[in-house]
């Protein structure tokens, strides 16, 4: 164990990978459109980003809060 992290890493401590998730909240009616995907790098954003629009009805605006995710800072997700 490491000192200060008692608590969060034991002995036994094994990381078992990780996963990205993304979620999108209409607001109106509560309906939450989400999708967990194995790896963090631009392309599942914009792959969420795609699945986000199928799902929206054309005519909508969608306003998005993109929080601590590097990924939308690339060149690829700034072109419409």
């Amino acid at each position: 164990m490491k000192k200060g992290r008692a608590r969060t890493m034991t002995h036994d401590y094994k990381r078992n990978g990780t996963t990205t998730r993304f979620a999108a909240l209409d607001m109106l009616t509560g309906k939450v459109i989400g999708q967990c995907l194995p790896r963090h790098r631009q392309e599942e954003f914009l792959k969420f980003l795609e699945t986000v629009d199928e799902e929206v009805p054309d005519g909508l605006a969608v306003h998005l809060i993109l929080d601590n995710y590097s990924t939308h800072k690339h060149e690829a997700c700034n072109n419409p």
